[in-house]
């Protein structure tokens, strides 16, 4: 989870005239906190419900092709982790980081209550040589499904073929036809309607969650007085309610949509939202003083809140047709190269990447201009620092893509064989192993700091390079394993996750707070800026990753485990490696990385 709570932020007012020993507590903090910590709970209890039914809702309600699922899932991230840099600005300038918050709250409610009206699921179809047919999807006691196409009032059940080709199986076991690879080609006839206020849905969490994410983070930091050495523990306190409201939301979402429905999924992860946005609406007081307006808003200026509101309300058509670009995106022409690959991006990619790669390059050439060489040095350590940190969350964030389609597809769901749980709960994996993995590893890293042995900051790097492709190479090893079914064991994927999860930690907790001690005072927003659009870009190119595992599906199954599996395995195999090559990259980078950082830990 792209989660990071716990860095300093400039923003954050100097508080030195409260006395911390005056007010009344909460396990020996502000009471304010456990407030806080509720509403943050909550608000990720939605936020992360919703993301583990997202994928599979496009793929098995509105029928969408892999490509087109993981794309917008990754567009969807992107844009995300991107409106905070808006939101948090807005908040500190204008409006105060309470009303940003409530303001956040009601569009993300909103949001999640649009998305239970997906309508009537799409009928899933198959062309064939410009024919039109109707496709109907069987599901056996088991839990498999099988694909079947109506020609003529005869249902001819589809088989894939490990060549790609797909043969047509009469009742009586004859095979009727074979389709050539490429040549059927599975789609849904879906409701535009539905489609549309799905996207609408998006684009209104999108915009919340750039008002919500960064403001309820500052109150927390205005809680503590400068140098209050509670103030780390108390961030810590907080993001534990990140993972105890997503550990909770990532079983509870799932097993409501597929007991009831998926407007029942989505309907939960929009009552936690409501409650988050009551919790800090009807606070009886408690927050009063924390998260307020600007002096100048204060103290009987211009308050430009509702202007605000207004423009942010049009971010949600700009988003719409962002992601409708997204959606029309064709793949790059085989053998036109890079230039044909960067053509063939949507808008929202050309802008992402465009801004990343000249951005980098042109405040580097700022620092070496205006500042002296050790803060040039220390600013390149920050800018590498950045960069592979998109590395490390490209492949990380697979789980609400690729791997929630694996887990889907080729995993056997079943728990001791006692019972078994759906493809969109395998996420909580991630959230159950931060909570039992953070104390063991906080007690590893004081420990080694006692003795001189803690890692420095690019080694910890580093270590979760390695461990995100450590946690690849495991799941494949394990898919060696399988039997006539194609599917791994549940195990397999839990493990991936204790090792993504590993990995996250010596990652997320010194990413955000280590780019603000590393950044000329004079540019630290901007470098904070840069790190979430650094999140942002990779939230994007997980999407395209994603694309690179596409499967072929009619009806939103595959047709093949087998080949699945193979497609799979493929690509986890080859990011695997080249997530480890890049970290032993870094590992070996580290002493002079270490050095440019002038004792920054």
């Amino acid at each position: 989870m792209v989660d990071t709570p716990t860095a300093d932020t400039p923003r954050e007012p100097d508080i030195t005239h409260v006395n911390p020993a005056a007010q009344e507590s909460w396990f020996g903090h502000p009471r304010q906190l456990a407030r806080l910590f509720t509403t943050e709970m909550w608000e990720r209890f939605g936020f992360y419900g919703m993301r583990a039914l997202l994928t599979l809702y496009l793929t098995k309600h509105f029928v969408f092709g892999d490509r087109e699922a993981t794309g917008l899932y990754g567009g969807y991230t992107a844009l995300v982790y991107l409106t905070p840099l808006v939101g948090g600005w807005l908040a500190d300038q204008y409006l105060g980081f309470k009303r940003a918050v409530k303001f956040g709250a009601i569009l993300m409610s909103i949001g999640y209550f649009i998305l239970c009206f997906g309508g009537e699921s799409a009928r899933p179809i198959a062309t064939i040589d410009g024919q039109r047919y109707a496709v109907q999807v069987d599901q056996s006691a088991s839990g498999g499904e099988t694909q079947y196409l109506i020609d003529n009032g005869q249902r001819l059940k589809i088989q894939g073929q490990e060549d790609g080709s797909a043969a047509l199986v009469a009742a009586d076991g004859r095979v009727t036809r074979t389709v050539a690879p490429g040549k059927l080609v599975a789609g849904g006839e879906r409701s535009d309607l539905y489609v549309t206020i799905m996207l609408l849905g998006l684009c209104l969490v999108s915009v919340g969650n750039g008002f919500f994410k960064p403001n309820i983070s500052t109150m927390v930091g205005e809680l503590y007085a400068q140098g209050d050495r509670r103030r780390d523990a108390g961030f810590t306190i907080f993001y534990m309610g990140i993972n105890l409201g997503s550990f909770l939301s990532q079983l509870l979402c799932p097993f409501l949509a597929d007991a009831i429905g998926w407007w029942a999924g989505f309907g939960l992860a929009a009552a936690g939202m409501v409650f988050s946005w009551a919790l800090i609406q009807f606070d009886g007081g408690k927050l009063s003083g924390y998260g307020e307006p600007p002096l100048a808003v204060r103290q009987g200026g211009k308050d430009r809140a509702l202007g605000i509101y207004a423009l942010a309300l049009l971010g949600v058509p700009i988003f719409y047709l962002l992601f409708i670009n997204l959606m029309n995106a064709t793949p790059p022409v085989p053998g036109s190269g890079i230039m044909g690959y960067i053509a063939s991006l949507s808008l929202m990619g050309k802008l992402l990447f465009g801004t990343f790669l000249i951005g980098v390059p042109a405040i580097l050439i700022w620092s070496a201009v205006k500042g002296d060489r050790r803060e040039f040095q220390m600013m390149l350590a920050a800018m590498v620092m950045i960069v592979f940190n998109v590395v490390f969350w490209t492949l990380f964030e697979q789980a609400g893509s690729s791997l929630t389609l694996f887990a889907d597809r080729n995993t056997d769901l079943s728990v001791f064989g006692l019972f078994s749980i759906s493809a969109g709960q395998t996420q909580f994996f991630n959230a159950l192993f931060i909570i039992l993995l953070a104390p063991v590893m906080s007690a590893l890293w004081t420990g080694l700091a006692r003795r001189g042995l803690e890692p420095s900051v690019p080694v910890k790097f580093a270590i979760a390079l390695v461990g995100v492709g450590a946690g690849f190479l495991f799941l494949v090893w394990g898919a060696t394993m399988v039997g006539p079914t194609f599917k791994v064991a549940i195990w397999w994927l839990a493990g991936l996750y204790f090792i993504h999860s590993f990995a996250e930690l010596c990652i997320s907790p010194v990413g955000l707070s280590m780019i603000t001690k590393l950044s000329i005072a004079r540019i630290v927003g901007m470098m904070m800026g840069v790190w979430f659009l650094s999140i942002s870009v990779a939230q994007y190119v997980a999407g395209i990753v994603a694309q690179v595992a596409s499967v072929e599906t009619v009806g939103g199954q595959v047709t093949n485990l087998k080949v699945s599996l193979d497609t799979y395995t493929g690509v986890f195999w080859t990011i695997g490696w080249i997530a480890v090559g890049i970290g032993l990259f870094l590992l070996l980078l580290s002493p002079l990385i270490k050095r440019w950082m002038h004792g920054v830990k």
